[in-house]
């Protein structure tokens, strides 16, 4: 009897184990399929949700500008023609440099892959970028769009790889206005014992200095405060940016002058762009062409919902063709101060915009 209980122990005992193994031996195999299916899962993910390729785009303006809503645009573009490929990550704000200076020289060394720059502090690095600030060169946006992306245009992006940078396309701030607080300006001599803020650009600079007022550049986000405090008597911009910075608010007096067209320009750093495959900086290039001409046509809206904006807050006149004449005439000084810098070939090709 005893020799029988132990042989149906040992059998129950055996059972047991049988049992616990093949549970186990279950358990692994749906355990190994649902690892292999996370891992799936996982991998896909990963695909989806990050490019090959990862490119910074850097600029000082902030999320309501134009440049801004350009650039969500090309962000858009960008990732859509290269199949996700490439991922765009968007810093404006100045969140990565506080300067446009700053950001160029960052694309220059690498740090950061793109930004987007007005073409005035462009000077500092290719003195050939003068031609667009030329006074009064652009009679008109159209005019400015042909010659941006023609002929001229096109001249002063293939010069760019020598100083590391790719241009890929042209936006705007816009066509540049006057204002100031003390009278309206009708002629040159109006302008005479102003002091006129500009941007940090020679060409700004030495045209409002021969209009006769007393020109210097200033820190644009400290702007509102120097107006508001008298340091100047005045400054130039486009109307969006009078708008959006509420500089109606410390200027009495708005001149629509377009004595001056402030372009941008999408910068790449040449070397990374040469390195990648040709689809994609194809790709690249055509989304940067569409993005920047939507950004001109935001900026144009910005334009006339700022002067709605500004009708009333300021006294507003307009040059009529006469007196926009007396303005040419008088910054004649300014194009032959600035040939050699410019070259007189260029020179030539952007005069001829604005006969």
């Amino acid at each position: 009897m005893k020799n029988l209980l132990s042989i149906l122990a040992l059998m129950t005992a055996l059972l047991v184990l049988s049992a616990c193994t093949i549970g186990s031996e279950d358990d692994g195999d749906a355990s190994s399929e649902e690892s292999s299916d996370s891992t799936e899962t996982d991998e896909s993910t990963e695909a989806i949700g990050s490019g090959e390729y990862s490119i910074s785009v850097s600029y000082t303006t902030p999320e309501s500008g134009s440049t801004h809503i350009g650039m969500e645009n090309f962000k858009e573009l960008a990732e859509e023609k290269t199949n996700g490929e490439v991922e765009i990550e968007l810093y404006p704000n100045g969140q990565l440099y506080a300067s446009e200076r700053e950001a160029i020289e960052a694309v220059q060394s690498g740090t950061v892959e793109m930004t987007v720059a007005a073409s005035a502090p462009v000077v500092g690095f290719d003195e050939r970028f003068l031609a667009i600030d030329l006074p009064f060169i652009f009679p008109d946006h159209e005019t400015a769009y042909e010659a941006l992306d023609g002929e001229l245009g096109q001249t002063l992006l293939d010069g760019l790889p020598e100083i590391g940078l790719a241009g890929l396309a042209y936006g705007e701030t816009g066509m540049r206005q006057m204002t100031n607080n003390s009278h309206p300006i009708e002629s040159p001599e109006d302008l005479d014992g102003l002091q006129i803020r500009t941007m940090e650009n020679d060409v700004h600079i030495n045209t409002f200095n021969e209009y006769g007022a007393s020109a210097s550049p200033f820190p644009f986000g400290e702007l509102y405060s120097a107006l508001q405090q008298n340091m100047y008597d005045g400054m130039e911009n486009p109307i969006n940016l009078i708008d959006q910075m509420n500089f109606y608010e410390v200027q009495d007096y708005l001149t629509i002058s377009n004595h001056a067209y402030t372009a941008t320009v999408a910068f790449i750093n040449n070397d990374y762009f040469e390195n990648l495959p040709e689809d994609i900086q194809s790709s690249l290039e055509e989304a940067a062409l569409e993005s920047m001409d939507y950004q001109r046509e935001v900026a144009r809206q910005q334009d006339e919902e700022g002067m709605e904006n500004i009708e009333g807050q300021m006294e507003i006149n307009e040059l009529s063709e006469e007196q926009r004449q007396q303005f040419i005439e008088a910054a004649e000084p300014i194009f032959d101060r600035y040939e050699d810098d410019i070259g007189s070939d260029l020179m030539e090709l952007t005069r001829s915009y604005s006969e």
